[in-house]
């Protein structure tokens, strides 16, 4: 055991992992902790694409539950919504951040396809009602004109508003 982990970590360390009612052990314990860790919302893809909203004079609402998928942003007067997709989560096609773990390959598998179906069902019932969707991809945010290029539709739809 290293020194410098903590009393809790070794702790963890050595428990034994715990059997599903599928017969398959659970996630590690300090596997478990790092993925309880990554955040739903307010991360920060999602707060850069807020601070550019911003700064282009938009005003919108977080999180509405009441639509499907609940979108990380929605701007009713233009009736489009944003979602901003972690690219390992999501599936962003031909990104380098779209990995597979190593380990449990059929439950990541699973889990990813869970997700992208997901996201589809949330874009169609959208759509069909009434709603813009765009979807931006957490590689996107990092540059100003990455976020520039997967917002066009919306700074070039504020022109004309829904009527």
């Amino acid at each position: 055991m290293a020194h410098s982990e903590s009393k809790e970590t070794q702790n963890l360390r050595h428990r034994a992992p715990r059997s599903s009612a599928g017969g398959e052990t659970d996630v590690d314990p300090i596997r478990r902790r790092i993925m309880q860790r990554v955040r739903q919302r307010d991360t920060l893809p999602e707060l850069a694409v807020r601070r550019f909203l911003h700064q282009k004079r938009y005003r919108f609402r977080l999180h509405v539950d009441g639509l499907p998928g609940s979108p990380d942003i929605v701007l009713k007067k233009y009736r489009t919504v944003i979602f901003v997709h972690g690219c390992f989560w999501h599936r962003h096609q031909g990104c380098r951040r779209t990995t597979t773990p190593k380990t449990r390959h059929q439950f990541w598998q699973a889990k990813f396809s869970a997700n992208v179906k997901r996201d589809a069902i949330s874009n169609e019932s959208l759509e069909a009602l009434g709603w813009r969707v765009i979807v931006v991809w957490e590689c996107q945010t990092t540059t100003v004109l990455g976020l520039t290029q997967s917002l066009k539709s919306l700074l070039e739809f504020q022109t004309k508003p829904q009527s």
